[in-house]
């Protein structure tokens, strides 16, 4: 395997599968065998997930809802989407942890840095749920932090597009992949990968995205073993 530890990045919306919000069981069972493959080849897996398909707190505003309270609503719906996946994780086999960013200590062990490690090396899945624990933090800036704080060797951030491209494939249908690209021309190009923080956040610690399809069967696998699939950056 080429990577021994990664941080894996899935969005909330990716569970609604073709529901329009909420969790899709299919979805979910999906992904939890993609992930178990993976974790049976000898990598250690830590993840974050998103909240949109239950809540996002950017769009709280639009609501009225105070936009403090609105990122810990969405935060909570971080927590809801880790509590289904490690719930998938444990039905096929997988030991698991759930660690959040505050504290719910009936559902999830407070994130301690050290603790996750251990649970890394003992072969647990850890799921990082809550965001950072702090309001303005996007979900992909968690994944950048946790990836760093863990010592993940890479982030991969599972999408419905199978890498960066020069313009929105979904609308441009003459926007072209890049198979790699570095941090710098991600920036000089204004392409959309992550938020600034958490991207800055990779690039200061030297850290590679690798942007995949997450719906295309294998792709997880065939990734961390080395084949080239979807945009690294680096």
């Amino acid at each position: 395997m080429k990577y021994k530890r990664i941080l894996l990045k899935l969005s909330g919306e990716a569970l609604m599968g073709e529901q329009a919000f909420g969790i899709d069981s299919n979805r979910l069972h999906q992904y939890a065998l993609e992930i178990r493959r993976v974790k049976e080849a000898g990598v250690e897996i830590a993840i974050v997930i998103g909240g949109g398909n239950i809540f996002r707190g950017v769009q709280a505003e639009k609501s009225g809802i105070d936009r403090v309270q609105g990122d810990y609503m969405g935060m909570l719906a971080t927590v809801i989407n880790g509590m289904a996946l490690q719930s998938a994780l444990e039905k096929i086999g997988l030991y698991t942890r759930l660690m959040s960013g505050f504290k719910i200590e009936q559902v999830c062990e407070p994130f301690i840095r050290r603790r996750a490690v251990r649970h890394l090396e003992k072969g647990r899945v850890v799921i990082f749920g809550a965001g950072t624990g702090n309001p303005y933090f996007t979900t992909d800036s968690t994944a950048s932090l946790r990836a760093i704080e863990v010592e993940a060797d890479v982030v991969l951030k599972g999408t419905r597009v199978d890498g960066v491209y020069t313009a929105d494939p979904e609308k441009d249908p003459t926007a072209k992949r890049f198979s790699t690209i570095t941090f710098k021309e991600v920036y000089q190009k204004k392409l959309n990968v992550m938020d600034m923080t958490a991207f800055t956040l990779c690039q200061e610690n030297n850290l590679p995205i690798i942007v995949f399809d997450m719906n295309k069967p294998g792709n997880l696998y065939n990734l961390v073993s080395g084949q080239e699939v979807g945009t690294l950056i680096n």
